[in-house]
This record gives structure tokens, C-alpha cells and sequence, in this order.
């Protein structure tokens, strides 16, 4: 006996919810009745820190990226370790977070809580702040589905081997992705995120005098601007050193020029099965926008917790000052550089100390390059 269509399209949505149980709970309008401020509240938020210090976009998409990927976008980075436990936050490739990403979702937390107490998730927070900040400095906006429930476990021994380093070979960077259902598409565009934000000397200073894909005058101008890094471990440049504070696909185009930072930006330009993606978003800015935005809506309902699996935490966490920028940190940016004038106006972006107060950048170096 034939089943009728009605029957199997319920018997579908039945099975896709099991499939799929944790995203089928979230919905884009979730707080609409039992927060009706939470956009407002956000936007707010986010403006004000943004204006006040510059280096908030890039910060909170890491840190993002550094609590979706090793096992879900659940807040877990943003718990602290405990004399019985190390955290999250306290894995090696994580100290360096910058304190301004984790005073934002505390601005926003402690407004939510006035507000509409015990109701918005700290995991909704970082998401959808994320998702208004690259909007902010120039990218893509995506739909961000809403309705996360904060992990109540954070482990350090959860990050290693879940997070890409810049060292890694483009193949294992490639299988990490793999593991967690993301296309070498779906890994170059997330990796498009380095066009805005910096990294520390000490993350590419080993391959300064021995790796053959810098431009010359390039790595000649990292060499002198890190000379001091022995002495000053908190010397960085930015990722994209043209257009270091707006997001478009200029960290793409740099890549063929020689002018990538990290050895990890050398492997996606040379590897053949991510070299392709590389030169198509090179060329079509708008291509990589749509990329992006997808696969940063596939990213932010990855591994969520809904239901009993999660909690609305009251705070952040109470060891906010663990994790902050050093109050020192020097930023080599193309500000004032002869020979090019970076579009739209680079800005010194200003940092947060372990207090959570703003500072401003104690000192800038300048790259004296040549742009071909």
C-alpha cells in the first residue's frame, strides 16, 4: 500500500530532527518575546566597544573561531581554570586571546542580565557579536540562528589538535577541517578571517631567513621589525598589511604577492586544492563574501548545546583577567609608509590591559616595503 505524501513529509521532518536535534531548538527571532532589547542591547554594545577600541572585530572573530572549533560554539573558552581543572582558555594557543573580545561579551552580559536576567546565553552573545562586528569593518552580513545554551565543561586537553597553528602543514590543516564537515572551500574562505587582526613575531620569525615565498623587501622589513622580538615577545604585525582594519579580500590577493605572514599563508596559496579558492577570491571580492558568510553559518551551529545539555550562565566568568593583550604590544602596521597609501585610512587599533581598561598602543612600527 502506497503511504500517503502527507505521511512521509511528516515522517521526514521527524527524521530530520533527529538528525539534526540541537539546531531544529534554534530559531533567528529566539529572544524576540523573553528579550525583545537582546539586537538592541547588542548593537549598542558592539558599537561602543568597536569605536573605542579598533582591534574588537578582529579579536572577537578569533576568539570565536578558537571556542566553535575544538568542540562546538558553546562559550566553554570563555570559562576559567579552577585549582582542579585547566581550562580552555589556558591552552597554550590561547593565552595570547586579546582581552578586549572577552570585556565585550562581559559589556553585553551585564546589560542582557539587567535587562532580561538568566534568559541570554553567552554562546548567543559571542555569535551574533561576531557576526555584527565583521559586518562593522566592511564584510559580509549572514544569518546567525539563536537559542545556544552555555557548556557547563571546559578543558585546555579539548584544544590541542582541534585549532589550526600556523606552522602546520596545509594537509593536516586540511584533514582538521575534514574531520569537522568543512570543504577545502568551506577552510579557505573561514581562512579569508586574517584579513583582518595581527600575529606575534614569535609566530613566524623562525621562517624569516629560510623560507623562499616572501616577497624580498618583504621579509627583509620583518626581519628589522622583529630584530627585538628576544626582548619584546609582544611585537606583532597584522595579518594584512594593507588593509589591515577592513575586511575584504585583500589578505587573498596579498598571498601571490609574497606578502603572506604566516607559513600557513604560504601553504594556502601553494597547495594545489587550495590554491584555486585563493585566486578566485583574489579576483571576486563578492565570491568570497558569500563563501565566508556561508561557511561562518555553518560554523556558528557547530557542536552547539541546546536543552539540558547547556545553562544560561549569569556571568562570563569570574577569571576575566586571565586573559588579556599585553599592555605593551606593538603593532607593525603601513601607517605613513613611503611609496602607498592604505585604502580607506588604516587606524591604530587600541587594546585592553588586564583590568579591562582601555589602553592605547605604546608604540608603532613601520614596514618600509614596496608594494608590487
Amino acid at each position: 500500500m502506497a503511504m500517503p505524501k502527507e505521511r512521509f513529509f511528516l515522517i521526514l521532518i521527524s527524521f530530520s530532527s533527529l538528525i539534526y536535534p540541537s539546531q531544529s531548538r534554534l530559531s533567528y527571532n529566539y529572544y524576540s518575546k523573553s528579550c525583545p532589547n537582546f539586537n538592541k542591547i547588542i548593537q549598542e554594545t558592539v558599537t561602543s566597544k568597536q569605536i573605542t577600541s579598533p582591534s574588537t572585530a578582529a579579536g572577537t572573530l578569533r576568539l570565536f573561531f578558537h571556542d566553535c572549533l575544538p568542540n562546538g560554539c558553546d562559550a566553554s573558552i570563555l570559562i576559567s581554570s579552577t585549582p582542579f581543572n585547566s581550562a580552555e582558555r589556558d591552552a597554550d594557543i590561547n593565552l595570547s586571546l586579546p582581552g578586549d573580545a572577552f570585556d565585550l561579551v562581559t559589556r553585553a552580559k551585564t546589560a542582557l542580565e539587567l535587562s532580561c536576567p538568566n534568559t541570554v546565553s553567552c554562546a548567543d552573545i559571542l555569535t551574533i557579536a561576531t557576526r555584527d562586528l565583521v559586518t562593522m569593518v566592511g564584510g559580509p552580513y549572514y544569518n546567525v540562528l539563536l537559542g545556544r545554551k552555555d557548556y557547563r565543561i571546559s578543558k585546555s586537553s579539548y584544544v590541542e589538535g582541534n585549532l589550526p597553528r600556523p606552522t602546520m602543514p596545509m594537509s593536516k590543516i586540511i584533514s582538521l577541517f575534514a574531520v569537522k564537515g568543512f570543504s577545502v572551500q568551506e577552510m579557505v574562505a573561514l581562512s579569508g578571517a586574517h584579513t583582518i587582526g595581527f600575529s606575534h613575531c614569535k609566530e613566524f620569525k623562525s621562517y624569516l631567513y629560510n623560507d623562499t615565498h616572501y616577497n624580498q623587501r618583504f621579509v627583509q622589513a620583518l626581519r628589522n621589525a622583529c630584530a627585538d622580538y628576544p626582548k619584546n615577545p609582544t611585537l606583532s604585525v597584522f595579518n594584512d598589511i594593507m588593509t589591515p582594519n577592513n575586511f575584504d579580500n585583500k589578505y587573498f590577493d596579498n598571498l601571490g604577492k609574497g606578502l603572506g605572514l604566516l607559513e600557513s599563508d604560504h601553504g594556502l596559496y601553494n597547495n594545489p586544492m587550495t590554491n584555486p579558492f585563493v585566486e578566485i577570491y583574489a579576483k571576486d571580492e563578492k565570491k568570497f563574501f558569500q563563501d565566508f558568510a556561508r561557511a561562518m553559518e555553518k560554523l556558528s551551529v557547530y557542536g552547539i548545546k541546546t536543552g539540558r545539555r547547556g545553562e544560561i550562565r549569569r556571568s562570563i566568568d569570574d577569571g576575566l583577567a586571565k586573559i588579556s593583550a599585553p599592555a605593551h604590544l606593538q603593532l607593525l602596521s603601513p601607517l605613513n609608509v613611503d611609496g602607498f597609501k592604505p585604502r580607506h585610512g588604516a587606524r591604530k587599533p587600541s587594546l585592553v590591559n588586564n583590568k579591562g581598561t582601555a589602553i592605547g598602543i605604546s608604540a608603532v612600527l613601520f614596514l618600509s616595503i614596496c608594494v608590487f
